[in-house]
């Protein structure tokens, strides 16, 4: 939930709903990416020990997350790899994505084959990237959470305003007056409260409930 007033600037970003895994194989060396959404770094550090542990046997288990909206917080590992050749370009690719809230683990099977530094970038970076493509994501966009309160005559008239900026009601309660819930995009506050206001001579009662980022 946000707490930040409304005149400020948000910007549109992807969280990762549904994780997924993707195998590449380079040279006889296998690259099994797995991707999961995460909430916190405490969250990351629990599934990047979970996927050591999985894959036990394995010569690397590589790592890179990002956590907040903005990024806050990113971190990546090599695990051995040479600096520079796993946790980082799989870094790069997460960031170049967009989602957020992301945890990724590209783990390794050496096949016996050296693959050069470029030939270890592009295979870390190949399939967290075919991962990838296989998640499930939403876009998050800001607004308000808003309960309009009304007599029964106005139902239709903030309906139809309601449809035509493709706002959805949530919920809806027909007592002695109606009580519609929505969520309305940021840069659609001020507007649907003035038409709501007008349509209803000021009959309409609109409370706001919370600032939150939802899915569109």
């Amino acid at each position: 939930m946000e707490k930040d007033t409304k005149e400020q600037v948000y910007e549109d970003f992807i969280l990762l709903v549904k994780g997924a895994e993707a195998e590449l194989v380079e040279k006889n060396s296998r690259f099994i990416a797995t991707v999961r959404p995460v909430k916190n770094e405490e969250e990351a550090i629990a599934f990047i020990e979970e996927m050591k542990k999985k894959y036990y046997d394995a010569r690397h288990n590589c790592s890179a997350f990002i956590i907040g909206r903005k990024a806050q917080l990113i971190r990546s590992n090599d695990d051995g790899e040479p600096s520079g050749t796993a946790g980082r370009p799989m870094l790069e690719v997460l960031i170049g994505s967009g989602i957020r809230n992301v945890a990724a683990v590209v783990t390794r099977y050496f096949g016996g084959t050296l693959l050069g530094t470029g030939g270890l970038v592009r295979a870390y970076s190949g399939a967290l990237k075919e991962a990838l493509q296989k998640c499930e994501t939403a876009r998050q966009h800001f607004g308000v959470r808003l309960k309009i309160r009304t007599d029964y005559n106005a139902v239709g008239k903030i309906q139809y305003i309601l449809a035509n900026k493709n706002i959805e009601i949530e919920d809806s309660a027909y007592m002695a007056d109606v009580e519609m819930t929505v969520i309305a995009p940021i840069e659609e506050y001020d507007r649907l409260c003035k038409e709501i206001v007008e349509v209803t001579s000021a009959c309409a009662k609109i409370e706001e409930l919370e600032h939150l980022y939802y899915s569109v």
